[in-house]
């Protein structure tokens, strides 16, 4: 009888094994993936550190300057839209942070919200940059409240978008993605490592947008194979191993920040819930908080015409000056433009 149990837990082993075999894959070199997933303005550069990172500098050299941040395993192809709308009055700057899109992963520094926040300020001094506006996309928001923490005094204004960093209370639903779940899971992280996760990949996409028809196959393919870049699957690993014990949001911590903030969210986010936006809102002295209707996770691509309007409103307005009051708008995707309450309108 035990032997009989034996074979079949053997022939169980062998099963998943020779699964797991068959879903591994190879990385990507950088050549062919530079070769499909550059921009029109790609540029390089290789940090002090020895490592190359991969941006998009447009617009014209003597205007104000924006720096665009990307969310968890996304790359700088999320603000394609921001950049073409914004680059007419500003300089814009939209990077790919280490270990993400085409930039190398550091051999001899851990990757974190700190490490970032190190090279979004090592990349503004190589590109002579002293002053400029800061907006961060979901973990690209999280190092952007960092940096404005650590570096106050380069900023202009702060821009947050569904961005990270507040511990989820036990009141709040659990409704992210299914590839984020098994991320926190540590066995789980050991075994996806080296396997093929675009089907899990294109479903956590599905589900960060309202709007799932706006997720292509190409998306999808392009999450999935920058995410095969040498070195970037044990970075991904990494930050998602390092979220728990990451210093989180406070309203202590965040009241020092004293540049304009812009809190811009979907109200259909499944990753980081909406009520997020009313902690950053009370944190920050003086945030505008605009809120759209029926958008998730990524309101840069899923509202891109009403976020980048909104986006430049702010520059606009706001950024060179010190705001008065704090105000809060509503914008609802079924009338783009619109929006309710005294706070920020597009022009």
């Amino acid at each position: 009888m035990f032997r009989k149990f034996l074979a079949i837990l053997l022939t169980i082993f062998a099963v998943a094994a020779a699964g797991w075999l068959a879903l591994r894959r190879p990385d990507i070199p950088y050549d062919t993936l530079e070769y499909t997933y550059t921009v029109p303005h790609s540029n390089f550069v290789t940090l002090g550190d020895e490592v190359k990172i991969h941006f998009a500098d447009t617009g014209p050299r003597d205007a104000p300057v924006v720096v665009l941040l990307h969310g968890f395993a996304a790359s700088l192809h999320t603000w394609s839209h921001w950049q073409a709308k914004l680059d007419d009055n500003y300089r814009v700057i939209s990077l790919d942070l280490p270990g993400h899109g085409l930039s190398r992963v550091p051999e001899n520094e851990a990757i974190s919200i700190d490490y970032y926040v190190e090279t979004v300020d090592a990349l503004m001094d190589r590109l002579d940059v002293d002053r400029f506006s800061l907006a961060g996309s979901s973990m690209g928001g999280n190092v952007a409240w960092q940096y404005a923490l650590q570096h106050p005094d380069k900023l202009d204004g702060l821009v947050l978008v569904d961005a990270a960093g507040w511990a989820r209370s036990g009141e709040e639903s659990d409704d992210a993605p299914l590839v984020f779940k098994l991320l926190r899971v540590p066995v789980a992280r050991l075994l996806m490592k080296d396997l093929d996760l675009s089907s899990l990949i294109e479903s956590g996409l599905r589900d960060s947008f309202a709007d799932q028809t706006l997720v292509t196959e190409a998306m999808a393919e392009r999450y999935a194979a920058l995410s095969r870049a040498p070195g970037h699957r044990d970075a991904l690993l990494s930050l998602a191993a390092g979220n728990e014990t990451r210093e989180k949001a406070s309203r202590e911590r965040l009241s020092a920040i004293n540049v304009p903030t812009l809190i811009l969210w979907g109200d259909k986010d499944n990753l980081i819930p909406v009520s997020h936006a009313s902690r950053f809102e009370d944190a920050i002295p003086n945030a505008i908080v605009t809120i759209y209707k029926n958008v998730g996770h990524i309101p840069q691509e899923e509202q891109a015409d009403q976020s980048a309007a909104d986006m430049a409103a702010f520059l606009d307005r706001y950024a060179d000056a010190p705001l008065t009051q704090p105000a809060t708008a509503i914008s609802d995707t079924a009338s783009p433009g619109a929006s309710t309450g005294g706070g920020l309108r597009p022009r």
